[in-house]
């Protein structure tokens, strides 16, 4: 893996130099690290240690939170299978997601996907909210400046996103990787082979290594393992290498999801990712999901289609997509339930998804 792969990019140089260094990375390999960002590493590191301790709590109490039907809650070890046709069993992960508060009384909670929060019993984590919910904003802050950015690279108007985003399907989903060793060949994944689903991803890692990502051959990267991948902009993922992305301290790790690849009518990458286990040692990891309000338009952009370029990809909506790649992997999420929810939300219910667009 070379930077020119997955490139840092400082945040703090002036925009347009920042943007064009984003248009680079996410016409490549989809991903890069950001620095300059402006998240205190102190806020960075107290999350975590948040994060270790409400994963520590006895199994009961995390079951007491079980995903409900708005996706807020604890799913367990081995209940998100992100890669079917090659897993033996579920991710060898367990996580939490947390959305933007929604009153339960409010009108916007009669949509799919919106509702408040379940947060741990403050006797027992007494630090805990407060803690998350100052990181969840800070990042929610550091993912409206990359919509800047994504813009400005796009030759968009910086606030061209800018509205989509008034009531956000945010998701800050804190992740524990058991210390099972992976093995591929077996079908055992710390996190199976998957492209994210949404606009963008901001990843903070501890110092365990584990991610990787697929690139095609004659990238220039080298000394990873081949491997037989997925996914379509990858080209079936044929003549492929896994490359490790490896924690870089003081760093997120941004990657773009398959909305931002719908918009960009494939000009920029959702790239084919994985998490694998080759330590033996327990990883911890914080995803925060970047993603449209939810009954915004995704349709191709005009600036990403021309003669002989005509749109790839039909218009969809943001809530549409993501509910039916919940249901595709989620084993505690009920894709009937859902439908009943958007029906009584007055949308449509989504097309079965199937892997990558």
């Amino acid at each position: 893996m070379t930077v020119k792969d997955v490139p840092i990019i400082d945040m703090s140089a002036p925009e347009d130099v920042a943007a064009a260094a984003v248009r680079a990375a996410a016409a490549g390999s989809g991903f890069f690290y950001v620095t300059g960002h402006g998240v205190s590493q102190d806020l960075v590191d107290e999350a975590f240690t948040q994060q270790r301790a409400l994963f520590g709590l006895p199994l009961e109490a995390k079951m007491a939170l079980l995903q409900d039907d708005n996706n807020r809650g604890y799913t367990p070890f081995r209940e998100e299978t992100l890669d079917p046709a090659r897993q033996k069993h579920g991710d060898t992960k367990e996580g939490f997601y947390f959305g933007r508060e929604v009153a339960a009384d409010s009108p916007e909670a009669s949509k799919p996907l919106h509702g408040p929060n379940q947060w741990p019993d403050p006797v027992l984590l007494p630090e805990y909210r407060r803690v998350t919910w100052r990181y969840y904003t800070e990042l929610n802050g550091l993912g409206m400046r990359l919509l800047r950015l994504l813009a400005l690279s796009l030759g968009l108007p910086a606030d061209h996103f800018t509205p989509m985003f008034s009531q956000p399907l945010v998701t800050l989903r804190p992740l524990h990787y058991a210390a099972e060793v992976s093995d591929p060949g077996a079908g055992v994944f710390g996190a199976g082979a998957h492209t994210d689903y949404g606009m963008l991803t901001i990843l903070a890692t501890d110092d365990v290594p584990g991610l990787q990502i697929w690139l095609p051959d004659g990238s220039g990267c080298g000394g990873a393992d081949q491997g037989q991948g997925q996914g379509g902009a990858q080209g079936g993922a044929q003549g492929g290498r896994w490359h490790d992305v490896a924690p870089v301290s003081g760093a997120f790790i941004i990657n773009l999801g398959d909305m931002l690849e719908r918009w960009t009518n494939g000009l920029y990458r959702s790239t084919l990712h994985r998490v694998i286990n080759t330590t033996g040692r327990e990883r911890y990891s914080i995803a925060f999901f970047f993603e449209p309000n939810f009954d915004t338009v995704v349709e191709v952009l005009p600036a990403c289609t021309g003669p002989g370029n005509p749109p790839r990809y039909p218009p969809t909506t943001s809530g549409e997509h993501l509910l039916a790649k919940y249901a595709q992997t989620h084993a505690g999420y009920n894709a009937a339930d859902k439908e009943q929810h958007q029906q009584h939300a007055g949308v449509a219910a989504p097309a079965a998804a199937g892997g990558r667009h």
